[in-house]
């Protein structure tokens, strides 16, 4: 198996959660995105870089980016669609 690679991260994702309004919390299930899921998406969809200069800003390949970016936007479809909360999850 690879190993890991450390990816550069840098905005402040601590303790952020985000959830249907008017539900309680604990009664949601949660889907978990990671720090890398986030920046990825930040990078893309928010700041509008392409995917190979947000690769080079996270400190990985392009295929990397595509597949994280890929896992991310399922998780937050899911969440959407099904009612569920959305957690950010460290990567180390």
């Amino acid at each position: 198996m690879p190993r890991r690679i450390r990816r550069r991260i840098r905005g402040n994702f601590d303790r952020v959660c985000f959830k249907p309004c008017g539900v309680p919390g604990h009664s949601l299930e949660k889907v978990f995105l990671n720090e890398d899921e986030l920046e990825a998406i930040r990078l893309m969809d928010y700041e509008g870089l392409y995917q190979e200069d947000v690769a080079k800003e996270m400190g990985v390949s392009r295929p990397t980016i595509s597949r994280i970016l890929k896992e991310a936007r399922a998780k937050i479809a899911d969440a959407l669609l099904n009612g569920k909360s959305i957690e950010i999850k460290k990567n180390f």
